[in-house]
């Protein structure tokens, strides 16, 4: 693992020195021992990977700035000249002349950091940079996959199960996924309005039907929404007398998690109970920062989730994913699901055949922890919702007996009484 490098913030200003903080194991041993820092210093971490990136490209930079996730996100990649300037880009990636225009570029210099300069096939760098098999649209593919549109009584919102709604609050996100199931949201909706007015016909439909108890917020990515709006949207939800819980899906912790500010953390936690599902796709996510951001969160006694999507080449065998879990786990993330790829124009190059997914839950199921074991569904095209998928333990009924193959692959019987 990479040393961490810490900045120390008070918690009066939050804000890091402008110095070089010095380094070692401490903000690492801080987080996995005492969870969410105390309440008179914080402490945010830089990766030694990351640093050197940061002295590299922005060396006047200070860690004051480089901690901001305002900087983070006016200073991202959104072009190839930008990408460029970072990456050697390969053949692949570098199609100037016939560029997708259906989804736009954005990745942060934190997440771009993480990447692999020199390899095109680097799995991080794999999910953010265009490559030219995006052109390439293939008869199942189509914009909206999972028919939200038409399940969509009012603008903004989905109301697919009877008793859940999933309420899209913004068309933007800090990095934009290649294999992303909205992208034709973000990319019409990439300049949403931030006000309160672009909510009210969802919010009111939410507050007239008595039935949803549970509201998934989601986008685009709602954790990139100034902490006023974040406020004010929670508190519309829970002053709901039927909403009993609410989630939020972002990928914030993962690309930004310079986001995860004690500011944003005491918000959040006002607001019980609160679910949060991050969006993970490999173990090389799971850094000091990430790992840091989790702390925030769990510390605040917000239960976590990860959310990953099963990409070709990517995280597609059992070891990319036992350890991924197993680093999520240690983060207080408990792994929920494994997703097939959805079938987006352009994503052919990631989706892998569905016996693979079977392939490796098969593989954790018994070799690991229950805890690490999530479910594989395919949200099915059409809005069919999601549909679990397992290996076939269940082998069938003989005199009477439910025959059953466990993981090791071995036959037993269980009597099935009627």
């Amino acid at each position: 693992m990479n040393e961490p490098i810490t900045a120390g913030v008070t918690s009066k200003s939050f804000e890091e020195p402008d110095s070089e903080p010095p380094s070692g194991r401490a903000a690492e041993q801080s987080i996995n021992q005492q969870g969410l820092p105390s309440e008179t210093r914080f402490i945010f971490p830089v990766n030694r990977r990351t640093q050197e990136f940061k002295e590299k490209f922005f060396p006047g930079i200070s860690f004051k700035d480089w901690n901001s996730w305002h900087w983070q996100l006016k200073n991202s990649a959104r072009s190839y000249s930008e990408l460029e300037h970072y990456l050697n880009l390969s053949g692949d990636e570098l199609f100037k002349n016939n560029r997708p225009k259906s989804l736009p570029v954005r990745i942060t210099p934190y997440y771009l950091s993480l990447m692999d300069g020199d390899d095109a096939n680097h799995p991080l760098r794999r999910c953010m940079v265009p490559v030219e098999k995006e052109l390439y649209i293939s008869a199942c593919e189509i914009s909206d996959p999972l028919g939200e549109e038409n399940q969509s009584p009012v603008p903004n919102l989905v109301h697919r199960y009877p008793d859940r709604a999933l309420f899209l609050v913004t068309g933007f996100c800090a990095a934009y996924c290649r294999y992303c199931t909205r992208t034709h949201m973000v990319a019409e909706k990439a300049k949403s309005p931030l006000s309160t007015h672009y909510w009210q016909e969802a919010l009111e439909y939410i507050r007239n039907t008595k039935q949803i108890r549970d509201v998934i917020i989601s986008g685009g990515d709602p954790l990139t929404l100034p902490d006023s709006l974040i406020d004010y949207l929670l508190n519309s939800l829970f002053t709901i007398p039927h909403i009993e819980m609410v989630r939020i899906g972002t990928k914030a912790p993962v690309v930004l998690p310079q986001r995860i500010t004690p500011s944003l953390v005491k918000i959040l936690k006002k607001y019980q109970p609160l679910y949060i599902n991050i969006h993970f796709t490999h173990p090389e996510e799971l850094t000091i920062e990430t790992k840091m951001a989790c702390s925030r969160l769990a510390g605040a006694g917000i239960p976590l989730g990860s959310q990953t999507v099963l990409l070709k080449g990517i995280n597609d065998d059992v070891e990319t994913m036992k350890t991924l879990m197993h680093e999520l786990l240690k983060a207080r993330v408990r792994p929920y699901y494994i997703y097939q790829c959805d079938p987006i124009p352009g994503s052919s190059h990631f989706r892998t055949p569905v016996e693979k997914g079977l392939e490796i839950i098969q593989g954790l199921r018994g070799h690991t922890s229950g805890l690490a074991v999530p479910h594989y569904v395919i949200d099915s095209p059409g809005g069919g919702g999601k549909i679990p998928l397992l290996p076939e333990y269940y082998q069938g009924k003989k005199n009477g007996n439910v025959i059953l193959k466990n993981f090791e692959g071995k036959i037993y019987t269980y009597p099935d009484y009627q």
